[in-house]
């Protein structure tokens, strides 16, 4: 039996697949490489990966129900952790009803398969950005999520509540998962922390919009990872769960630590907040903690650190004409 990852080649799933590799997992992948971002970088994200025996590849969209519908019937696929979709709040505003296709039907298309073919267990990649400008903090799953400030967020909570359709209609066994801001190796390029560190890295100018003062719980990958994997071991019914650091940081404090560790300074052109983004993401892990002994390792300081190394390492690589 097989764990089923799709998205599998982007940043945070080639990082799991390479976790439930290492613990000896079988692992079917099912990405479309599309071009987001450049589809290169998803396939040096699992270029070593894919050389174990245990990880089959599909280049397949999940919103192809007859293509994926074959790759259910050539692998029996035990456990389902859906991570494909499209993400970002701005470009959901530019392409709102991509985003409702790619996340709603994939969603759908996924949760169907699961049911067709009696999966154990579908965990779902969701997102902190389902809270809206939630005034309580932290912010806490029993919280009303009602009001998404962007077509993104809206797909992503709709994406909760088909997982919860299914769950009531098939007693599939579901687990949502609200990521907080996930940062490391292989981040996609478009988000904040890669995208500042190459721009100041190039004495290129940044764009700092607002006043620096909104704050994003951020989360290093392998601290998320740890949090998903662990739900794979436990029995539930239907749950959602937070999976964060705890720990807001103010923007101009996180471009604050890119500086010290580039040894540059960073030229900041300020524009006025995007429509769309939140003031600020604080989870509240107390149910992780007690259903998933989940705890955050790694703090924002050393995260960094360990990001503009990586960074470091794979420009250097790149620059070689060698890359990994």
């Amino acid at each position: 039996m097989a764990i089923l990852v799709t998205g599998g080649a982007g940043f945070i799933g080639s990082h799991l697949t390479e976790r439930l590799l290492s613990q000896g997992k079988k692992v079917v992948v099912i990405d479309n490489f599309n071009d987001f971002y450049p589809p290169a970088y998803k396939r040096e994200n699992i270029c070593t990966a894919i050389q174990d025996s245990n990880l089959t590849v599909h280049e397949a969209d999940i919103c192809d129900a007859t293509a994926c519908q074959k790759i259910f019937e050539g692998h029996p696929v035990e456990k389902i952790i859906h991570l494909a979709a499209y993400a970002g709040v701005r470009p959901s505003i530019e392409r709102p009803l991509l985003y409702e296709e790619v996340n709603c039907r994939g969603t759908v298309n996924m949760l169907e398969l699961s049911r067709r073919y009696k999966v154990q267990q579908f965990i779902f990649g969701s997102s902190s950005s389902v809270y809206g400008n939630n005034q309580k903090i932290p912010f806490s799953e029993d919280d009303p999520v009602n009001e998404p400030i962007s077509p993104y967020a809206t797909t992503k909570r709709a994406g909760e509540l088909f997982c919860y359709n299914y769950h009531h209609l098939y007693k599939i066994p579901v687990c949502c998962l609200r990521f907080f801001t996930v940062y490391g190796p292989r981040q996609r390029p478009d988000l904040a922390i890669r995208k500042f560190t190459e721009l100041i890295d190039r004495d290129q100018p940044i764009t700092m919009y607002g006043d620096g003062t909104t704050e994003r719980d951020y989360t290093y990958f392998s601290d998320i990872i740890d949090g998903v994997t662990s739900v794979l071991d436990k029995p539930f019914d239907f749950e959602i769960i937070n999976l964060g650091d705890s720990k807001p940081v103010q923007l101009a404090r996180l471009i604050s630590l890119i500086e010290q560790e580039l040894g540059k300074k960073a030229h900041i052109k300020r524009l006025p907040e995007q429509p769309g983004d939140v003031q600020r993401t604080y989870a509240d892990i107390r149910k992780a903690t007690h259903f998933l002994k989940y705890q955050p390792k790694v703090p924002i300081e050393q995260g960094v650190r360990l990001f503009i190394a990586w960074y470091q390492g794979h420009k250097n690589k790149r620059s070689s004409g060698f890359s990994k």
